[in-house]
């Protein structure tokens, strides 16, 4: 070694228990750390480097461990390895190195096991154990606290030669056969779904993060059968670049007859070996799955078969006895049980969407039915969100059937009084696997001449087709595909043998865990009791969601036709308000506010231009069915908003008019001048019985700051705009070959909108108010960039992307930002900046906005209803005492990780809120941050909190 590779400015003291062990350090400090023998005593061997700063005591004492608990804590820390931080298991030695590649390079050739933090591209910190067992680490700052960019980062291919190198000693012989990381392969199978490619970018980069080594199987269960490096191909870096914005899946999808059969197999087990792959990850529908975890549960016999025919070594038997495998579901079809959402899906509903609303202008103008034909064979989720989104007069789904009489004349009654009404437009919407009772398939011709022979209405059929298919991913897609590839590599890193195959699924919020099998048995069984007819065991089997939609539909859908679901003495005025800066689903929460209340019995009044418009000029205005109609998908906020609360404008006034109209019950849309008004109207309730009424906040920013929610009407809205605008700067950033964007995003103090944003365009950085922009951070970025751009010179999707929240910092404004870069840069890459603007803010909603702010809108109803008689005997009271029943009637509604939930004003204003920052204490979105950075390859410097 011309160097050594180490340096510090300590002495170290490691005991071992016998000589021959003191032998075998004195052998791993001097010919792998570089140090030399000063001097031998009685008290030990001194090993030091040529400047003597570093020196290594060897003691030959009774204090060391023996070779048996050496070996066995080798063993611990191996199973550990890329799962948890060596860190937390005991206290370390660490050593200052001046280069940290080279030394990572010594130790893979000298068979040591490491651990990389955070990663082989950009290692800081690595660790391993010496002979003694002792735990040894090497920093850049010489220091475990302390984290330092690594003076000279490696370049793409020195990155994907190290990973090479780490993956071929998969296995250290010295080890007994224990892992010391996995070989992690992706496939997609079935129908294709949009977000698949970002799934497979997850997993490939994840993987690769975490010291293991990446394959895709290209062409699905085909290419797996068939074998070979052309199917079975090794990915790098690099080679999932630019997939996060392309549709389909590129790695390609075939359904395989051979693979349902054992000798397919058998021969798919063969290839896997043959790669040296121990880890298989799969998105797709049931049918995929399912052939997954049957794949597992035959492992055992199928391996066993390969090594009696001589087919495999008995070494690759031992070494490949278990097969780890993880579901992610994609499927636009939404069939997947136990999970919210499948990748894909609402994507899907975002075409359908798109088109309908299309249609409606044209259906408008002529005064047309028209009936739209969604996939959905076994599963009428796209028609049941599409029709909610889109306000649709009647839809036709597989779970719901009636007779082939009943449907018409329910349809026919409903349609018909729609017009009554003056409604000039029909949309119906036809799952293409609707039925009837007698399982008789009804097609969208067969609506079509219903429509024309009963009504008389001038009736077009449209089929979507695989149109529904197409196109770029859809925000949320790209963030759970992405969340879910990341967790794919965790649970496969994780899982024993015994542990059943898991599925990622989401709860709401939340991405989690599930047994693999039970998911895909419920759903088959969903399939099976349609068949049989058991068409109520069938809607059981769908998830609460599913069922709470097609209810909140039929509701909203009743609402000047049928008579009142409540009787007369219960039903209430209840008023709803905008306010706050508009966000995508105000008109939706509207609309889906004011069809409930009339379907229930309830009087909706809409208070208009905010509390400024009502203690001003007393905007109360009753809503009217027709006048409501067709605002589900529309943007803005047609009843006016501003951000002025209460205090601020006459709140004697405004419980003036709140008496004056005898309002039982108050709807809030809005952002965080919402939430702050919600806050004052409960502390005045004291002062005012006006007050006293349930009231209920639905948060609605594109900013997400309200406490009490992960989630705010807007939100995804505006990641969708940012999404579309990012997707196109980067191509002309990418046409340029050398060029980076900055780009400002709103989002207040919050860092939500630029975290996601982030994760969803791949963008190199993103600063955020919660963090600022720190130097030595900005620095480390700089680096980082000309590095890349000098590795990508002359390569396609070059392009960068540098996203900065506004208030990030005051002093670091987006221009400037864009002028540090350059002048940094030496040339290597150009930069400009891209303001997107209220752009963020405008548009149409999507249809995630316009769902969940039915969902949303109905709630807040029914809590209204649910808290009234608590309020009932203090309304006009003299006290009106601090009680939590009490105060329990004016709530933010929210989504709490995988529960929607009310929490108290009281509680989330008092002890959850950074009132000056105006933003919830908990920031819920950070770990999200750690990923978006680690698909980038970036590293971030952490501090501890002052």
């Amino acid at each position: 070694m011309a160097f050594p590779v180490v340096n510090g400015s300590s002495c170290f003291t490691v005991f071992g228990a016998t000589r021959d062990l003191i032998n075998q350090a004195i052998n791993f400090y001097t010919n792998v750390l570089g140090l030399s023998l000063h001097s031998e005593t009685d008290n030990g061997v001194y090993l030091s480097n040529q400047d003597n700063i570093l020196t290594v005591k060897l003691v030959l004492s009774k204090k060391g461990l023996t070779e048996d608990q050496i070996q066995a804590k080798k063993a611990s820390f191996l199973e550990q390895l890329n799962i948890h931080d060596w860190r937390t298991k005991e206290s370390s030695l660490v050593i200052k190195s001046s280069n940290l590649n080279q030394l990572i390079g010594t130790l893979q050739a000298f068979n040591q096991p490491i651990q990389i933090n955070p990663n082989e591209l950009f290692p800081n910190e690595v660790y391993t154990l010496d002979p003694l067992g002792t735990v040894v680490g090497f920093n850049s700052g010489g220091n475990p606290m302390t984290v330092v960019p690594p003076v000279e980062k490696m370049s793409s291919m020195v990155a994907d030669s190290v990973m090479m190198s780490a993956s071929n000693s998969h296995f250290s012989k010295q080890d007994e056969g224990v892992k010391t990381r996995r070989n992690i392969a992706v496939m997609t199978s079935g129908g294709d779904a949009p977000g698949m490619n970002a799934n497979v970018r997850a997993v490939v980069r994840a993987a690769i993060f975490r010291g293991c080594k990446a394959f895709a199987i290209m062409e699905g269960y085909e290419g797996l059968v068939r074998g070979g490096p052309e199917y079975i191909k090794e990915m790098t870096w690099h080679s999932v670049r630019g997939f996060l914005s392309e549709g389909g899946t590129n790695i390609g999808t075939a359904r395989c007859k051979d693979f349902r059969e054992r000798a397919g197999r058998l021969k798919g087990c063969k290839h896997l070996i043959e790669a040296g792959i121990d880890a298989l990850i799969v998105c797709g529908g049931d049918g995929s799955l399912t052939g997954a975890d049957l794949f597992r549960a035959e492992w055992p016999s199928l391996i066993k078969e390969l090594r009696d025919t001589n087919q495999i070594t008995a070494e690759q038997h031992e070494t490949y006895k278990h097969l780890n495998i993880c579901g992610t579901v994609g499927s636009i079809d939404n069939d997947m049980a136990t999970t919210d959402a499948t990748i894909g899906a609402y994507s899907s509903l975002d075409r359908i969407c798109k088109a309908i609303d299309y249609i409606d202008a044209t259906a408008n103008s002529h005064s047309r039915a028209f009936v739209v034909e969604v996939m959905g064979r076994h599963c009428g989720w796209l028609a049941l969100m599409a029709g909610i989104a889109t306000s649709a007069d009647y839809i036709l789904i597989p779970e719901k059937p009636s007779s082939s009489r009943g449907w018409q004349d329910q349809m026919c009654s409903i349609v018909g009084k729609h017009r009554a009404e003056g409604k000039r437009k029909t949309i119906v919407i036809v799952a293409e696997g609707a039925i009837t009772s007698d399982l008789e398939h009804i097609s969208a011709n067969q609506v079509k001449d219903v429509l024309v022979e009963r009504l008389g209405l001038d009736t077009r059929v449209t089929t979507l087709g695989h149109v529904q298919r197409g196109g770029t991913a859809v925000a949320y897609d790209r963030i759970i595909a992405t969340m879910q590839g990341v967790e794919a590599v965790k649970a496969v890193l994780e899982v024993t043998p015994d542990t059943p195959s898991p599925l990622i699924a989401i709860d709401e919020n939340k991405i989690v865990r599930k047994p693999l099998v039970d998911a895909v048995k419920i759903t088959k069984s969903v399939a099976a009791a349609i068949e049989s007819k058991d068409f109520e065991k069938a809607m059981s089997l769908r998830d609460s969601e599913f069922l709470e939609h097609l209810a909140n539909f039929m509701a909203m859908n009743s609402a000047n036709h049928n008579e009142p679901t409540l009787p007369k003495e219960k039903r209430k005025r209840i008023a709803i308000i905008n306010i706050g800066a508009p966000a995508g689903g105000m008109n939706s929460a509207v609309y889906s506010f004011a069809t409930y209340c009339m379907s229930r019995g309830h009087t909706p009044y809409a208070i208009h231009n905010g509390f400024a418009g009502l203690s001003r000029h007393e905007s109360v205005r009753s809503m009217d069915w027709l006048e409501v109609e067709g605002w589900n998908s529309v943007g803005g906020s047609e009843i006016g908003t501003n951000r002025q609360t209460p205090e601020e404008t006459d709140i004697g006034m405004i419980a003036h008019y709140f008496e004056k109209y005898q309002f039982d019950g108050l709807v809030i849309v809005g952002g965080f001048e919402g939430f702050v008004s919600l806050d004052q109207l409960e502390k005045a309730r004291a002062m005012y019985p006006a007050f006293r009424i349930p009231m209920v906040l639905i948060p609605a920013t594109i900013s997400n700051n309200v406490p009490g929610t992960e989630y705010s009407l807007g939100a995804d809205t505006c990641l969708n705009s940012l999404m579309a605008y990012c997707d196109v700067v980067k191509q002309s950033a990418a046409a340029t070959r050398d060029r980076t964007f900055v780009i400002e995003v709103q989002g207040g103090n919050s860092g939500y909108i630029a975290t996601y944003a982030s994760l969803i365009s791949g963008a190199q950085a993103s600063y955020v108010p919660e963090e600022g922009i720190a130097l030595d951070q900005l620095e480390m970025d700089i680096k980082s960039l000309k590095e890349s751009f000098a590795v990508d010179r002359g390569l396609a999707k070059s392009g960068k992307l540098i996203l900065k929240s506004t208030n990030a910092s005051k002093v670091l404004t987006t221009q400037v930002l864009a002028d540090i870069m350059k002048e940094e840069s030496n040339g290597e890459f150009d930069t400009k900046t891209a303001i997107p603007g209220h752009v963020q803010q405008g548009g149409l909603p999507s249809p995630i906005d316009r769902t969940r702010a039915a969902r949303f809108a109905i709630k807040a109803v029914q809590f209204v209803e649910e808290s009234s008689d608590v309020l009932y005997d203090y309304k006009y009271a003299m006290d009106f005492p601090d009680d939590k029943k009490l105060t329990a009637t004016a709530a933010v509604l929210g989504i709490k990780s995988s529960k929607m939930r009310f929490k108290s004003i009281r509680q989330l204003y008092d002890f959850e809120t950074e009132i000056g920052k105006r933003m919830p204490k908990k920031i819920h979105w950070a770990k999200t941050r750690d990923v978006a950075d680690q698909l980038v390859g970036r590293s971030r410097i952490t501090r501890a909190p002052a």
